[in-house]
């Protein structure tokens, strides 16, 4: 009896652990609550160049919390592109409604999600953007689960664009602790890190490591992920993402209205 007592006490500081950084956000309000899903801003950021102003292709991808108490948790991942001369963007990304999952269409590439401001990933522009539109197009028509959505741990809206990314190698692009999903790995127990700079385990999304040079270490217990980032002196934590003393992707607050595009 003494023995089950000390492994149910030591499970219960794990799950309390994981759930510290979700109840925190819940408490501090930062995540968009309380409103029906038609009434939430569906605006523009204002962070993505208007095509009408920008002749050069523009590659970008983006993460915003997720709607409702699920954004205590984790973000909604997606990409968006506009080719040479376009007049608009196509955005991609996957949700779980409608007849497929997968979403291509021509919208606004930073919308807030439901109320929830996105957060610049990624922002590619010139001809290596022009050069990886094809092939982004190319890795979304791939996607193995274009008619199958689940919210936990996977395939869902971070697993797609996790794929995305490890099918265009050349994106780079390390996605935060709290994409849930981006840790499905399909087709397999070991894949490269969707930034390429190091390798992961996962056991289906529920548990799993992973390292590398960008995105640091993390470990994946139930789909929350907890780590360090010793290239940006980081840690980060389960819900509340990623905190770094030097340059990194910041939840907390880093000001991305006017980031440094990657141009070639």
């Amino acid at each position: 009896m003494k023995h089950s007592a000390r492994w149910l006490l030591r499970a219960l500081t794990v799950m309390l652990c994981l759930l510290t950084g979700p109840l925190l956000m819940a408490a501090c309000g930062s995540v968009q609550t309380g409103q029906h899903w038609y009434e939430a801003d569906r605006s523009s950021a204002g962070i993505a160049p208007l095509p009408d102003a920008t002749r050069e292709a523009v590659v970008q991808v983006y993460a915003a919390r997720a709607f409702s108490w699920r954004g205590f948790f984790a973000v909604h991942t997606w990409i968006a592109s506009k080719r040479t001369d376009a007049d608009h963007y196509t955005v991609y990304d996957v949700t779980g409604w409608g007849e497929s999952t997968v979403r291509t269409r021509a919208d606004l590439p930073d919308r807030a999600w439901y109320g929830n401001s996105p957060r610049l990933l990624a922002d590619i522009r010139g001809t290596k953007a022009a050069r990886l539109i094809p092939q982004i197009q190319a890795a979304v028509r791939r996607y193995p689960y274009p008619d199958y959505y689940r919210a936990w741990p996977g395939p869902n809206s971070n697993t797609f664009v996790a794929w995305v990314i490890r099918e265009v190698p050349e994106l780079q692009v390390a996605l935060p602790n709290t994409a849930i999903g981006k840790d499905f790995l399909p087709g397999g127990l070991v894949a490269s890190t969707p930034s390429g700079s190091g390798y992961q385990v996962s056991l289906g999304g529920y548990a799993g490591v992973l390292a590398s040079v960008h995105e640091g270490l993390e470990v994946n217990l139930l789909g929350l992920s907890f780590g360090l980032n010793p290239q940006a002196l980081g840690i980060k934590l389960p819900g509340l993402g990623e905190f770094s003393a030097l340059d990194p992707w910041m939840e907390s607050g880093r000001d991305m209205t006017n980031p440094s595009a990657v141009t070639d």
